[in-house]
């Protein structure tokens, strides 16, 4: 691989924007392409579908074969309040080789004891994301505290930088009342309506747990959906 190409890969990877080095089998010649750029490609159908899945391979195309090797952000969930739902979720969501930081500023929950093997931060939600890499749309976000004060400015937040995934626990009434909160902050009502509320897919969870896995199906279901992401 050419340096520059080389340094291109490196300065989308440390950003955590995908893209695809594209390698000419016959003769080894090289371009990246930016997942900003997919569409406009000659080989989009076939990039777009790369992006989506994430996975590397060959493909026929005019001039011969073509190795497409994939590179996207790994796939984070930043669950806020540490709650009994959360010391659930983190381990779980760790099996599935998602990437869990959580944030919560009341100590008396987040605590290494309460959450052992698990990114901790003890800080209100501003605070803590601006220690993360900013959120993308390879980022989950799941609000978890039911208080609009820890809440509400990581659903902002996350409503913004167009996760894939924003979920926050609480009733369709809660969830109206957040509605309005939100919408005063200065949401608009499509970035609103992509917040799941209720959290979680209608399994009849009952227990932290039984919670915990219906939080975690509905991201996973978010993640492997067969979407087009927009360029940011």
């Amino acid at each position: 691989m050419k340096l520059d190409l080389l340094r291109d890969l490196n300065r989308e990877r440390a950003a955590r924007r995908a893209a695809i080095l594209v390698t000419a089998v016959a003769d080894g010649t090289q371009r990246l392409v930016r997942e900003a750029d997919a569409e406009a490609d000659p080989l989009a159908p076939e990039l777009l579908a790369r992006f989506r899945s994430g996975r590397s391979g060959i493909v026929e195309a005019g001039g011969g074969p073509l190795f497409l090797t994939v590179q996207v952000p790994p796939p984070r969930l930043v669950v806020i309040g540490a709650v009994h739902i959360s010391q659930a979720l983190a381990p779980m969501a760790a099996l599935v080789d998602l990437d869990v930081t959580v944030i919560d500023p009341r100590t008396a929950f987040a605590t290494p004891e309460r959450f052992p093997d698990v990114s901790l931060l003890p800080l209100w939600p501003d605070e803590g994301l601006s220690r993360l890499p900013p959120l993308d749309r390879y980022t989950a976000v799941a609000a978890l505290t039911h208080d609009p004060k820890i809440d509400d400015p990581a659903l902002v937040a996350a409503s913004r930088a167009a996760c894939f995934y924003v979920g926050a626990l609480g009733s369709r009434k809660t969830h109206g009342r957040r509605v309005e909160r939100l919408g005063a902050a200065g949401l608009s009502e499509a970035e609103i309506a992509r917040i799941r509320a209720p959290i979680g897919l209608d399994i009849g969870a009952v227990s932290p747990a039984e919670i915990a896995v219906s939080v975690l199906a509905e991201v996973i279901g978010a993640l492997r959906q067969d979407r087009r992401r927009a360029p940011a």
